[in-house]
């Protein structure tokens, strides 16, 4: 799970992409030109591959500010979406690389 307290990637995101991974679930936080400001585009995908050689239909993702109270959003959504596919991100632990 992703500590709150010490997770703050916001100053990098502002220059770089940022990625990661928790047993099976990889994910990437961008910054992305929103309809009003930059946001930060938070899009997680299973194991094996890395993002470009993920189908895009295996990616799920959301938009937060890009503020240190959208890193916490973010790190928020990704607590929830580990949980609540844990199966999903612990059977992607078991396929064979290709």
């Amino acid at each position: 799970m992703i500590d709150k307290e010490s997770f703050h990637p916001l100053n990098y995101i502002k220059k770089e992409e940022y990625s990661g991974s928790m047993d099976g679930m990889r994910y990437m936080m961008k910054r992305v030109k929103g309809e009003e400001a930059d946001v930060i585009r938070v899009i997680i995908w299973p194991e094996p591959y890395g993002i470009h050689r993920t189908p895009e239909e295996e990616k799920q993702f959301t938009e937060v500010p890009l503020t240190e109270e959208g890193v916490a959003q973010a790190a928020d959504w990704l607590n929830e979406q580990y949980e609540e596919q844990k199966e999903r991100w612990r059977e992607s632990l078991r396929k064979p690389w290709v």
